[in-house]
C-alpha cells in the first residue's frame, strides 16, 4: 500500500496471505492483506490503526 510506504511504514516481510509494515519512529506494526481488493472497511480501519499509535 502505497498510503504506509508514504507515511514512513516499511514492508519487514511478506507472510501466507499478509504483509507486515512497521513504522520504525513509532514502534507500530500491522499486517495488511495482500488480496487484489480489499474491502473499504477493513482499509479504513487498517490506516486509522497505523495513523494512530
Amino acid at each position: 500500500m502505497w498510503q504506509l510506504e508514504a507515511n514512513g511504514y516499511v514492508l519487514v516481510r511478506h507472510g501466507g496471505k499478509h504483509d507486515w509494515y512497521h513504522n520504525p519512529v513509532t514502534n507500530v506494526s500491522q499486517p495488511v492483506p495482500r488480496h487484489t481488493e480489499i474491502n473499504e472497511h477493513l482499509a479504513k480501519c487498517i490506516l486509522k490503526i497505523l495513523s494512530n499509535p
